[in-house]
């Protein structure tokens, strides 16, 4: 392994657990597997420059900063962004969610008073929160993380594009 190689690689390795990430999660951000992560964080091989600048742009750093090494412990991040919006998203969808088997419960609850099981309340909450999980992620996320919706927006796409209209 030459010294180039041995500096990414360390670099890499740096990085990622600095960032708390694990070579697949890093894998499934560059979109490549974790063995391939784990070929580069060994010096085995190198990726080429493209892949480093994805790299630098998920740990917020210059591609310079891949290359060189460095002695210090913790990694020097210029512009590391910082993601509220995610956090935000994501405990308005649990506390939706969680509202949905509260009033469930509730309603299961009265039921119960006035003498009737009924079980079948929880059956229903079980659509209705997939349902919700699946329109804010499309609010949140544009559709991006949703594959029914992509794969919609793809054929909508292709119908529109495709068509012999005039």
């Amino acid at each position: 392994m030459d010294e180039r190689k041995a500096t990414i690689a360390s670099n890499l390795i740096k990085l990622r657990l600095a960032a708390g990430m694990t070579q697949a999660e890093l894998g499934e951000k560059l979109n490549y597997s974790d063995k391939s992560i784990s070929k580069w964080e060994r010096g085995d091989v190198t990726t080429d420059v493209f892949v480093l600048m994805q790299i630098a742009d998920i740990f917020g750093v210059d591609v310079d900063y891949l290359l060189k090494p460095h002695n210090e412990i913790e990694p020097v991040i210029y512009n590391k962004p910082v993601n509220t919006a995610t956090y935000t998203t994501n405990m308005i969808t649990l506390v939706t969610v969680l509202g949905i088997w509260t009033v469930a419960l509730f309603v299961f609850v009265i039921l119960w008073i006035c003498g009737m099981v009924v079980g079948l309340v929880f059956v229903y909450a079980v659509p209705v929160s997939l349902i919700t999980l699946l329109v804010l992620n499309s609010v949140w996320n544009g559709g991006r993380k949703n594959p029914a919706v992509a794969k919609t927006a793809a054929r909508v796409e292709h119908i529109h594009f495709t068509s012999d209209m005039p």
